[in-house]
């Protein structure tokens, strides 16, 4: 028999990485992640009255809704499969203080969309936020006083709203604003109101990121944020403090992790989920969503193929789930494979 050995078979010792790769089913047999419908949380945006569907400029494809409209967009999610929803308010400026009071109001708008939603659409899961910026005059995610964001005061606040979004139905409460201790005090809190059931993804790593100007928009924020929020916002130069904070949140009693923004970050993902083992997720904020947007609807990408890339990358990176503005619209294409 003729020797049909090439120069290449000697060069990678018989090994040939394409052979898994010839063709269609042994690239589907050998793939090492999957993104699927279950991987996915719809983050939505709420505002007052009825019959609104509120179209964002800087955001493509996503809406402000009035509760009605939320109600009928997490029956689709539902639908679709989507395990769960994040919700965000809007509320009237009129409504927004220095302290962020509104956040205590049993009835205020984030807590009529979840009765809402649960009542109508009980399989589906609510992420609820406690942070005070959709609260504030001033656009900060905690109170102010005399130019400082106080941790201790915002923390005693934050637990109280988030017993009221439990008792409302939130399913998970999500803290976003990085004070310190506020894992712990949210824990105590719900327990001692009989909420033990009620877990918490912990934003414990929430980046001074550029990549939020569109959501800060999408809650009329924007305009209102006085100075920065590098004062509570982790540094994006520094990785171990990242998960320094995460250990803390752990310690304190987090059920779930996330890291914010998602695919600059995917670092801290891989980091994280090796570090801890809990469940972990990445939150592929407004300025991400954005930029595939903008540059598909430019035709210089191809924007279907980059959703689903960068969404595969989290996947990649150690995630359980990614927050994604891109939902529903990857949950139909998934449903059609």
């Amino acid at each position: 028999m003729q020797d049909r050995t090439h120069l290449v078979d000697h060069i990678t010792g018989h090994r040939r990485m394409r052979r898994n790769r010839k063709a269609d089913w042994t690239r589907r047999l050998v793939q090492e992640n999957r993104l699927t419908v279950d991987d996915l949380i719809w983050p939505i945006f709420i505002v007052p009255g009825s019959g609104i569907v509120d179209p964002i400029a800087a955001m493509p494809g996503v809406n402000r809704m009035s509760i009605d409209k939320a109600v009928e967009a997490a029956r689709e999610a539902a639908g679709l499969g989507i395990p769960a929803l994040a919700t965000f308010p809007n509320v009237e400026m009129e409504l927004r203080d220095e302290t962020g009071s509104n956040s205590l109001e049993a009835n205020n708008l984030i807590n009529q969309a979840t009765a809402a939603i649960k009542k109508a659409v009980p399989n589906i899961g609510v992420i609820t936020d406690v942070a005070l910026d959709p609260f504030t005059s001033h656009g900060h995610d905690g109170i102010l006083r005399d130019g400082e964001i106080v941790n201790d005061e915002t923390v005693d606040q934050v637990a109280r709203a988030a017993v009221m979004q439990a008792d409302a139905g939130a399913d998970i409460i999500a803290p976003s604003e990085m004070m310190d201790g506020r894992i712990g005090a949210i824990r105590m809190a719900l327990d001692a109101a009989g909420h033990q059931s009620v877990g918490i993804m912990s934003y414990a790593t929430k980046f001074a990121s550029a990549f939020y100007g569109p959501y800060r928009e999408a809650i009329s924020t924007g305009g209102l944020l006085k100075g920065d929020k590098k004062t509570y916002y982790i540094d994006p130069a520094n990785g171990t403090e990242a998960i320094r904070d995460a250990a803390l949140d752990v310690e304190e009693g987090a059920d779930m992790l996330m890291v914010k923004p998602g695919l600059p970050y995917l670092d801290i993902c891989w980091r994280m989920k090796e570090a801890f083992g809990l469940p972990t997720f990445a939150y592929q904020v407004s300025g991400e969503y954005t930029q595939i947007k903008a540059a598909a609807m430019n035709g210089w990408i191809d924007g279907e193929r980059a959703m689903l890339e960068t969404l595969l990358s989290f996947k990649r990176a150690g995630c359980d789930g990614i927050l994604t503005y891109f939902a529903v619209e990857v949950a139909k294409i998934l449903g059609k494979r």
